[in-house]
Formats: structure tokens, C-alpha cells, sequence
């Protein structure tokens, strides 16, 4: 079976409190050679840090400020400054464990921004973000709903060279601007019931990854995700690009080491 990397997902979300051994021993038979744990919030990353010493060259760490804040359950609002405040520190104590800053980005989506003066806000925790990113010469891990120009145009004009878009819902059009900046695009297992199958129509096997996004963005609505599934993403870009599923798996593994290279794989170590 061909291996593969899971770019974007959230292992240290409570649904895999207490299963979480069983959830890696799967995804690890279905051809995982390795995952990125994104964070939402400063709150996660001493969680993160400690899947990824439990789990060594197998889990890795990306810490960063997500640009939806939870207040308390089920009431969200957009990233400010002051979020950082908690995370910056944190940042700096593991700056030598990361492999990328994330989960960082926009999210334009109404209901979390009400003014100009919120997205403005989130302009300034991706800004500050980015500019972390290029002092540890780390990759962003990008989130982008509702605001896939904006990103694509934020991160450019912040010089940022390396960054993967995961589950973008913009243009292909847009997503191509990002292709020519020479930025990657990771497709989650959901993308088998979504709009953006043009996407992957359009943009080139060198510049995508695979994701899961786990436990959202599965191939079902409403059912908790998994880093095994990682292969539906995969067949599904070898269905619509007319190559083999071992094809897709190789190019999107060595795209992932390319663009996180502090990853070094349990199988490649000493």
C-alpha cells in the first residue's frame, strides 16, 4: 500500500479524547506515514506538543491562533490581537519542535464578522502570525472560508513563501494565483460531496496535498472524521486527474515533505 501524509487535522479535539491510541493504530494501517496537528487556540498547544511526544515522528506540531475564537461553547467570534497574547510565548518555548504555524488565516464568514474593524482585526493576528512564520523559517498551515482572495492577497504582500491553503472554498481562479506564488492546496476526504471539484480539476498534482481535517470534513456530514480516511481524498483527486491512486499518494507525500521539511518521519530517522 502506498503511504501518504495527513497535512491539516485536529487529533487533540476532545472527540479523540478517549480513543485517540486506536485512531493513530488505524490510520497508521491504512498507509499513514504521518499527521500535522493544527491549533485553534493557545489553550491546545501544550496538548499538541504532548500527542506529538507521544507519538514521535509520527504526530507533528503546528501551533498558531485559528481566526475564529470560541468565547464559550457554541458562541464563536473573529481572531483579535489579544488572542495572541497567551499564544506568543508558548510559540517561542517550542519554536524548535514545529513544523509549521497553524492554524492561522481569515474567515470572512458573516456571522463572525460584523464590521470592517473584525476584519481588520484578523488581518493583524495572520500579519503577526506570518511574520513569526518567517523569523522561525516555518510554513504557514492556512485556513481561508469566505475569504479566499483576501488570504491568497494578505499572505503575498507579507512575502510569504510557503503555505499550505487547506480546504479552500474560493475561486479556482483565485486558487491559481496561489499556485503561481508557489503555494499548496490540501484536499480533505469531504470533497466527495463538495462545490469545489473544479478546484482540483484546475490545480496541478505539484502543488496539491492530502488532508483530513479530522474529525470535520469527512465523507460524510456529521460523522466524526478520521486521519484514516485520507484515502477517499486521494482517490477521488486519481479519479478526476486520470492518474493511479499510488500515483496521487507518492506526489502529494513528496509535495508535504517539501513544504514542511522540519518533518522528519519516524521510518526516515535514526
Amino acid at each position: 500500500m502506498s503511504a501518504c501524509i495527513d497535512c491539516h487535522c485536529h487529533i487533540s479535539a476532545e472527540d479523540f479524547d478517549k480513543d485517540v491510541e486506536e485512531v493513530i493504530e488505524c490510520s497508521k494501517k491504512a498507509g499513514l506515514l504521518a499527521l500535522l496537528a493544527v491549533a485553534e487556540h493557545s489553550g491546545e498547544f501544550e496538548k499538541i506538543i504532548s500527542l506529538s511526544q507521544r507519538f514521535p515522528g509520527f504526530i507533528f506540531p503546528c501551533l498558531g491562533v485559528h481566526p475564529v475564537q470560541e468565547v464559550s461553547p457554541g458562541h464563536q467570534r473573529g481572531a483579535s490581537p489579544q488572542d495572541l497574547d497567551g499564544a506568543l510565548p508558548i510559540i517561542e518555548k517550542y519554536k524548535d519542535q514545529l513544523v509549521a504555524i497553524g492554524e492561522v488565516g481569515l474567515d470572512f464568514t458573516p456571522r463572525y464578522v460584523s464590521s470592517e474593524t473584525d476584519k481588520e482585526n484578523q488581518r493583524l493576528v495572520l500579519i503577526r502570525q506570518a511574520q513569526i512564520a518567517k523569523e522561525l523559517d516555518l510554513p504557514l498551515n492556512v485556513h481561508s472560508r469566505s475569504a479566499g482572495r483576501p488570504t491568497i492577497h494578505l499572505l503575498k504582500e507579507q512575502g510569504v513563501e510557503k503555505a499550505l491553503l487547506h480546504a479552500f472554498d474560493g475561486k479556482p481562479s483565485v486558487a491559481m494565483e496561489g499556485v503561481k506564488a508557489g503555494y499548496f492546496f490540501s484536499i480533505p476526504p469531504s470533497i466527495i460531496r463538495s462545490e469545489q471539484q473544479k478546484l482540483v480539476k484546475q490545480l496541478p498534482l505539484e502543488n496539491i496535498c492530502l488532508e483530513t481535517d479530522s474529525p470535520a470534513l469527512g465523507p460524510e456530514k456529521q460523522v466524526r472524521n478520521e486521519p484514516k480516511n485520507i484515502h477517499i481524498s486521494a482517490e477521488y483527486i486519481s479519479k478526476i486527474k486520470g492518474v493511479s491512486v499510488e500515483k496521487v499518494m507518492e506526489l502529494t507525500t513528496q509535495n508535504a515533505l517539501r513544504l514542511f521539511p522540519k518533518m522528519k518521519l519516524s521510518s526516515n530517522s535514526d
